[in-house]
């Protein structure tokens, strides 16, 4: 309910709009019972200082099920400090107090995307974008515009295609590039970054050739005569991949600046940025100091750098916009490009089951010394064998590692996609404290090609979310972008609806494995700031708690879920300063 003063005071609605606090004290306005409206010492004295935002005039949802929804919200010095009805919000006035009247907005804690890489969220623009390729035929056009441009030399270098729903109903290969760029090499990464098509300049300029034999945790296809189609899956993308030149310098930080603007802009107000050189903290942190990251950044560096990550973990900078403890590994490939590891084959490829990419006794020995020092193992794992090896090494890691010799009480690691998981090891989640980071969006692109790749059967085990909920389990969020598109509306819609951005379901895609609306929220603000370490500061509007949040123009809480794929990311908050604020949202006051 909006406060009546405001409907008694257009001239008053348009000062608050503009950031100024009104000249009288705001009329009392009538109790919706949303909460009480008594007020403790604490907050009278609170009030005694004014705040330096105020949100009020629509639906805000908490993510504190003893405090579901509010009326108002008051921001001072980067914190939350009153969090209840309009009436007391209003002793929070001060002469540079900014009021956001939501005007029929509705307002979240900040949502963190718990899986992306923030580099190639800034990179996509920036390269070949493939992601809206719907055949082989417009993919070639792509390269052969792109070639034309080209200079002498230049890698062609893409991203972003998916075979799945193609005419042609196969993968691209060498020669469909080669008749548009027989001399420029052209890499084409598939959208999840397991995969990759080269042309034939490429193939040689990497050493690929039908002698070639892939390494362990990796695949080249070859065609009947023997020759490779130019496809590489996982390990054996290495050899081409590395004849594209990496960004570096004030390029590389810029991109990654640019990244981190394009997420705010979608409404996230923190990442959780996965497989990061250990070589680019610094320059995530130094971003930071100078004001250039627009979201809050939870670091996952590559293995590589472990040991330099240990001497120092946790690596904070810059009061926690920026905190290094974690490292992410890799069991298996992904489903897809056939390459997750599963238990049994292939339901559409009976030859294989996949690649292992991780070593037990190596990896073992990393978990060992991972408890010993603390730090945070993220660990991708797709097919049910990838994730049952992830289990079984876990599990033997801990019992190496009596709890009096690890370095934290909960280690909190983390299971990285969860896809398919056989029904037997869903209690195991539990019992490791192992929490299951998902990607919605995974669920509604797969369920048109991992029926096939699958089979009936392992479709119980595939994208369960509710099913590793009511067994105890600890779930977060994200997105995976840029193989996926990164977007928090898609991600909540896809958890709540289960079916892909049209509508489509498919035939029992398992709808129960969906989630309540209360349950999607918390797995992108309050669940993710558990998996990161920060419950007691991030994740639920609470008063003491950082103010972060997100603000969109519909209440995705309550909408149909269609609708939820077109509101509007209005505002984003981070430690109570705004990121990003939409040209045209609630706000908006032409002339002031």
């Amino acid at each position: 309910m909006r406060l009546s003063f405001w409907l008694a005071s257009a001239a008053a609605i348009s000062l608050a709009a503009c950031g100024q606090a009104p000249t009288e004290t705001p009329a009392e306005p009538e109790n919706t019972n949303l909460q009480s409206s008594e007020t403790t010492a604490a907050q009278t004295s609170s009030a005694s200082e004014p705040g330096d935002m105020i949100f009020w005039g629509g639906q805000i949802y908490t993510a504190n099920d003893d405090q579901r929804m509010v009326e108002a919200v008051v921001t001072r010095d980067g914190r939350i400090v009153y969090v209840g009805d309009e009436a007391q919000a209003q002793q929070y006035f001060g002469e540079n107090t900014r009021i956001i009247d939501l005007n029929g907005g509705a307002m979240y804690p900040g949502f963190t995307d718990s899986h992306v890489h923030v580099l190639g969220v800034g990179s996509r623009e920036r390269t070949l974008n493939l992601d809206a390729v719907t055949s082989i035929e417009e993919l070639v056009q792509h390269v052969s515009e792109t070639v034309a441009d080209a200079g002498a030399g230049d890698v062609v270098f893409g991203r972003g295609w998916i075979e799945t729903h193609w005419p042609e109903g196969r993968f691209p290969n060498r020669r469909d590039l080669d008749a548009v760029s027989p001399d420029h090499p052209v890499i084409l990464v598939r959208a999840d970054g397991h995969a990759l098509v080269a042309n034939s300049a490429a193939l040689d300029a990497g050493g690929i050739s039908r002698d070639s034999v892939a390494p362990e945790g990796g695949e080249i296809l070859f065609d009947e005569a023997g020759e490779p189609t130019g496809m590489l899956i996982d390990t054996a993308m290495y050899p081409v991949s590395s004849l594209v030149s990496a960004p570096a310098g004030d390029v590389r930080a810029d991109i990654y600046a640019e990244g981190s603007q394009r997420l705010a802009s979608l409404g996230w107000a923190g990442a959780h940025d996965m497989s990061v050189p250990y070589a680019d903290v610094e320059m995530i942190e130094g971003l930071a100091e100078a004001d250039r990251l627009s979201t809050r950044v939870y670091v996952s560096i590559n293995p590589g750098g472990f040991a330099e990550l240990a001497r120092e973990v946790p690596r904070i900078a810059d009061d926690g916009m920026v905190i290094t403890r974690a490292v992410k590994l890799y069991m298996d490939g992904a489903l897809g490009s056939r390459g997750a590891a599963l238990l049994s084959p292939y339901s559409d490829r009976p030859e294989t089951s996949g690649l292992n990419i991780a070593e037990p006794d190596e990896t073992v020995g990393v978990f060992i010394e991972a408890l010993r020092n603390g730090i945070q193992m993220n660990v991708h794992a797709i097919g049910d064998r990838g994730n049952r090896l992830l289990l079984d090494w876990v599990e033997e890691a801990q019992a190496q590692v009596p709890a009096d010799e690890r370095a934290l009480s909960e280690h909190r690691w983390r299971d990285e996609h969860t896809q398919i998981v056989h029904p037997d090891d869903f209690a195991r989640f539990a019992e490791l404290g192992v929490i299951a980071s998902m990607q919605p969006s995974h669920a509604i692109g797969d369920l048109h090609f991992a029926p096939a790749r699958l089979g009936e059967d392992r479709l119980d085990g595939a994208y369960a979310w509710q099913t590793l909920l009511d067994h105890g389990a600890h779930l977060t969020g994200g997105s995976d972008a840029p193989v996926e598109q990164g977007d928090p509306r898609i991600e909540f819609y896809a958890a709540v609806a289960r079916a892909d951005l049209s509508g489509f379901q498919g035939e029992n895609w398992r709808p129960d494995e969906a989630l309540s609306r209360d349950d999607a929220l918390k797995l992108f603000t309050l669940w993710p700031a558990y998996a990161s370490f920060r419950e007691d500061e991030l994740g639920s509007i609470e008063e003491g708690k950082r103010a972060d949040f997100t603000i969109f123009s519909g209440d995705i809480m309550t909408i149909e879920h269609a609708d939820i794929l077109s509101v509007t990311p209005w505002m984003t908050v981070v430690d109570g300063e705004v990121a990003w604020e939409h040209p045209d949202s609630f706000h908006h006051c032409p002339g002031c």
